[in-house]
């Protein structure tokens, strides 16, 4: 089957979509365990879980090589901010990390990721 054919496109939409979701429920799961007092030690391995598959998503998401160009480089802030996630899992396994270093990566991915969720159906119904 061709690569390019609609069906394969639509189903490497979905796995991306669910991919996505996934790992951003898992991030989110993860920066709300230490506030419930659940050990550091799961939260780290739930996050860096997170990432990675929120990274994976980013990753195999179709492009979308006719779109504008603003449309493209929010498609690419995405992709940034799966980057960003996994830079935050990184710093909960770096012993010489403050204990809160990683919490500015999550905010950061966070607003970026609210950032691409509003601006990109927008650009999309243009």
């Amino acid at each position: 089957m061709n690569d390019k054919s609609p069906q394969s496109q639509s189903k490497r939409q979905t796995v991306a979509l669910l991919l996505s979701t996934v790992g951003l429920i898992a991030i989110m799961t993860a920066a709300f365990l230490p506030l419930v007092h659940i050990s550091n030690a799961s939260m780290r391995y739930v996050y860096a879980a997170g990432a990675l598959v929120l990274l994976a998503g980013r990753i195999i998401a179709p492009k979308v090589k006719d779109a504008p160009l603003r449309l493209r480089r929010l498609l690419h802030v995405e992709i940034w901010t799966a980057l960003i996630f996994v830079a935050g899992a990184v710093f909960l396994f770096i012993p010489s990390a403050g204990p809160r270093d990683w919490l500015a990566f999550t905010l950061a991915g966070g607003f970026l990721t609210l950032y691409t969720s509003i601006m990109i159906p927008r650009q999309k119904l243009k």
